[in-house]
């Protein structure tokens, strides 16, 4: 059979590109455009393959793959058969790595036939077995040209329409193959990788993880939606991405109603295809704007360059001008200057024997008015400061008033404030006044028999509580609870530490910042009462809230002061 060798060379170049680059595409802003908007540059990758023309009904026949120097391991084998008007391919691949080990926006392979003209066809997606765990793919595909060389590439998801440079494996020619092969230069754009997500620091972009809850589909999905966002598309494709969006939301959907069913896997697939549209349209739509902004920008530039030339020229016309005047000026100056140094002369000599003259007078003058002057200055200093330090001692007067009397608006301030706050607080629970603050007390009532839990009628006052509080920002609250002497001591301290716990929580829940509220149990060691009697128990076991506050006159910093004891009650 005739043969000849089609490699397929992929020429090194740098093209301003106007279709539409594979989201991994690398962007370059212009050399001469400092501007916020960069034009697309596609980095065009050096790349030779083999192609085979399979001829129209030609038989079956086989080429093998190879991996690169990315996934050397890899292997395939395929059948390619040509019957009516159509190529049916039928390969194997093996030892293939998980595609995200090249970068996370990675989650499959593509297969791809390239012609002779450069042209790449997606002729289907490769999932790795096992739910892509796997090492190994199979497909069956058609390829509507007839002569092409195949590559293998690692992508986003399977609905791209151009070739990123991750070639992990290209067909090679077997002994046995069948068909013309010849050998073919075309210029063919591998796009580098690092366009989806700006190698992967792209805002809003988070890496798919695969996992078997869900169809392999969804999570291409995901990830075309996401990268289609990224390349602009809710903002230059809205219509398109607001369609991919709703069918990924029908496939989650779909998903939660009936997990791993066809509808699920169709709607995603549609997404898909959606998402790959709506990316498209954007960078058309992107490129397309910073062209004309270009244009525009050059235009302006122009403009600016006319209008500066004719500046200059209307100012270098006004200073030749100018420079002719100041000639004739100058000339006439120079006349009337001769004339008048001759007078000046004249007159300058006379006018030096009368100032000297004059001169002795004046000087004589001046001693006695300087005299005259320093003692009146002399006097007008020493009145000066006497009024100065009659006015000092006003003022510090009127200073230490008017601090007296703001200090007794604050005490009177903080009084009122405290005996308010107390009031309030006696309508809900019972409250005193301490040196520590205002004690608001909890008694045992307000929680269930020896538990830390809150009765609903606790809730509600403390509900009250808080909103005074939060009414009054600069107070803060200590929660203590306390025990009696009935059960072990272990025992009561964990308990009273609980139920000041959960009283802290509550409070926080109801709005208190945190850092304003702290909790502590002090078990059955500072009674109220004696142990011994019923009422008395009854009135040890409760938890106290410690309101204190600069604003009511207490320091924030105030502790309880003095060595809790264990009462003498105890039994």
């Amino acid at each position: 059979m005739f043969r000849r060798v089609l490699g397929i060379t992929f020429v090194p170049a740098v093209l301003l590109w106007q279709q539409v680059p594979n989201p991994t595409q690398k962007t370059q802003p212009a050399a001469q455009d400092t501007g916020p908007n960069p034009i697309f540059r596609i980095e065009v990758v050096a790349r030779s393959a083999q192609a085979v023309n399979y001829r129209h009904r030609g038989g079956a026949t086989r080429v093998n793959f190879q991996g690169t120097a990315l996934m050397a391991m890899a292997k395939g084998e395929a059948k390619v058969e040509s019957e009516r008007g159509v190529i049916h391919i039928s390969a194997d691949f093996k030892n293939m790595l998980a595609p995200s080990s090249f970068g996370p926006e990675y989650l499959t392979y593509v297969l791809w036939a390239i012609s002779p003209d450069g042209r790449p066809q997606n002729l289907g997606e490769l999932t790795l077995s096992d739910y892509g765990a796997g090492s190994s793919s199979k497909i069956d595909t058609t390829s509507p040209i007839q002569t092409f060389g195949m590559i293998v590439t690692a992508e986003p998801y399977y609905g791209v329409t151009q070739p990123g440079d991750v070639v992990v494996m290209e067909n090679v020619i077997r002994a046995d193959t069948m068909g013309v092969i010849e050998t073919i230069d075309a210029k063919y754009e591998l796009l580098p990788r690092g366009m989806y997500t700006s190698q992967g620091r792209a805002a809003g972009f988070r890496p798919v993880y695969v996992s078997k809850k869900q169809p392999f589909e969804l999570y291409e999905a995901q990830n075309a939606l996401q990268l289609s966002r990224i390349a602009g598309a809710d903002r230059y494709a809205a219509d398109s991405f607001e369609k991919a969006a709703d069918a990924l939301t029908q496939a989650e959907r779909y998903q939660a109603q009936k997990p791993g069913q066809k509808p699920v896997i169709t709607m995603a697939r549609e997404a898909v295809v959606r998402a790959e549209d709506a990316r498209v349209i954007a960078v058309r739509r992107e490129i397309e704007e910073q062209q004309e902004q270009e244009r525009q920008a050059a235009l302006a530039r122009e403009n600016a360059a006319k209008a500066q030339a004719e500046k200059e020229a209307q100012q270098r016309a006004q200073a030749e001008e100018e420079t002719r005047r100041q000639t004739a000026r100058r000339a006439e100056a120079d006349a009337l200057r001769a004339q008048a140094d001759a007078e000046r002369i004249a007159a300058e000599k006379a006018k030096a024997e009368a100032l000297a003259a004059v001169a002795e007078a004046r000087r004589e003058k001046a001693e006695a008015e300087r005299a005259k002057a320093e003692a009146e200055a002399a006097r007008q200093a020493a009145v000066l400061q006497q009024q100065q330090l009659a006015q000092q001692a006003e003022q510090a007067r009127l200073a230490a008033a008017e601090s007296d009397r703001l200090r007794q608006k604050a005490e009177q301030n903080q009084a009122q404030l405290r005996q308010q706050l107390l009031d309030q607080f006696n309508q809900i629970l019972q409250t005193r006044d301490t040196d520590r603050g205002l004690i608001v007390n909890m008694s045992d009532v307000l929680f269930d028999s020896g538990k830390y839990t809150l009765k609903p009628g606790a809730r509600e006052r403390l509900a009250k509580i808080s909103g005074i509080i939060l009414a009054h920002p600069g107070l803060r609250i200590e929660v203590e609870g306390h025990t009696d002497n009935v059960g072990s001591e272990e025992y009561n301290m964990r308990l009273s530490d609980s139920r000041a716990g959960t009283v802290r929580d509550y409070l926080v829940e109801q709005g208190i910042s945190p850092d304003k509220v702290t909790a502590k149990g002090f078990g059955m060691i500072i009674p109220v009462a004696d142990n011994r009697t019923s009422a008395g128990r009854q009135q040890n076991r409760r938890v106290e809230l410690v309101v204190s506050g600069e604003i009511i006159g207490t320091s924030l910093s105030a502790t309880r002061t003095g060595t809790a004891t264990t009462s003498p009650n105890r039994q």
